[in-house]
């Protein structure tokens, strides 16, 4: 079963490049393991928010702006590879 994450982002964004970039960078990482969805806000929120299992690893409103340096997309790895190990 793939493991979910979910991504929900700023509407003013959509389609959101740094999503369609994120999700991209993980199924590079995770071929055929992750089932990654992302949701547009309803209004401009500023959110870009990841889920990995139902868990918040990364969030924009609480200071980690986007998914834009290596040491933050590693968090996600380290994330997700946590939550695959768990089954």
């Amino acid at each position: 079963m793939a493991l979910p994450v979910r991504v929900v982002y700023c509407r003013d964004l959509s389609p959101c490049f740094q999503y369609l970039q994120l999700k991209k960078k993980l199924e590079d990482e995770f071929p055929g393991r992750l089932d990654i969805c992302g949701e547009g806000t309803p209004q401009a929120t500023g959110f870009f928010e990841v889920m990995v299992a139902g868990k918040l690893i990364h969030s924009k409103k609480k200071g980690d702006g986007y998914v834009d340096t290596e040491s933050k997309f590693l968090k996600l790895v380290a994330a997700i590879k946590a939550a695959l190990a768990q089954g």
